[in-house]
């Protein structure tokens, strides 16, 4: 059963009838369900999961790392409907291991000990994923995943009754970038015009020199956008 302080919440949610997303109390949240950050990841196009509103010092360098390397449970728990629990990610007998290959230690070496996503889902309708971390290994007690479930599934059921129903179930839920990420999709049309080539190629070599000199995506983005650099199409940089 759903803890009173969280059914208060869900009741303010539950009568949300505006257009798009409402403004979440995360930081709320997060301490109602025992978690340093937490972030709500939405559906967009191209396959992406989209950042849209946050909490916590390390939410967006988690959400960052992934967007780099391409996997991890935020992207599987959006892109697939995955319920991903890591209470320990520095646990190498976890099979986070080989199901994303070198994604744990990286996480580690964020700060982040414990990750947790829970997908947004109605029916057959992928819709995002509610990810939240801690700083500190262990897992979430049996109220706290109630509360998180919970909270998940009146997200998703405001996110599907504000999308227009002609929409779905195919089409992506954000016809422009989130907040968070925009200039990663600028810099990669940019760069797709300048190497003459597609934006899924243009948001690889993004991720490719990201994950290769070890910076943040959203660094590599916004040098792009200033032109500050340049990734020629030999795989060259240019100032």
């Amino acid at each position: 059963m759903t803890r009173p302080v969280m059914a208060d919440y869900l009741r303010a949610l539950s009568s949300h009838t505006g257009p798009g997303p409402v403004p979440l109390p995360f930081a709320a949240f997060a301490d109602v369900l025992g978690l340093d950050g937490l972030g709500l990841l939405l559906a967009s196009r191209g396959g992406q999961a989209e950042l849209v509103q946050s909490f916590g010092e390390h939410t967006l360098a988690l959400e960052d790392l992934q967007q780099v390397q391409g996997q991890g449970p935020s992207l599987d728990a959006a892109r697939h409907g995955a319920l991903m629990l890591l209470p320990d990610v520095a646990d190498v007998s976890t099979f986070a291991t080989e199901r994303w290959p070198g994604l744990p230690g990286s996480i580690e070496a964020l700060g982040v000990r414990a990750v947790f996503s829970f997908p947004l889902r109605v029916g057959v309708v992928a819709l995002g994923a509610l990810t939240g971390h801690r700083t500190r290994p262990g897992p979430m007690s049996t109220a706290q995943l109630t509360d998180a479930f919970g909270l998940a599934g009146a997200i998703a059921r405001i996110t599907l009754a504000t999308t227009p129903q002609e929409e779905l179930p195919h089409t992506p839920l954000l016809d422009e970038p989130g907040l968070h990420f925009a200039e990663v999709h600028q810099a990669t049309g940019m760069l797709a015009d300048q190497l003459d080539t597609d934006c899924d190629h243009a948001l690889i070599r993004l991720r490719g020199h990201a994950f290769s000199h070890g910076r943040p995506l959203l660094d590599v983005a916004r040098d792009v956008l200033a032109r500050r650099l340049r990734l020629d199409d030999n795989g060259d940089v240019t100032p």
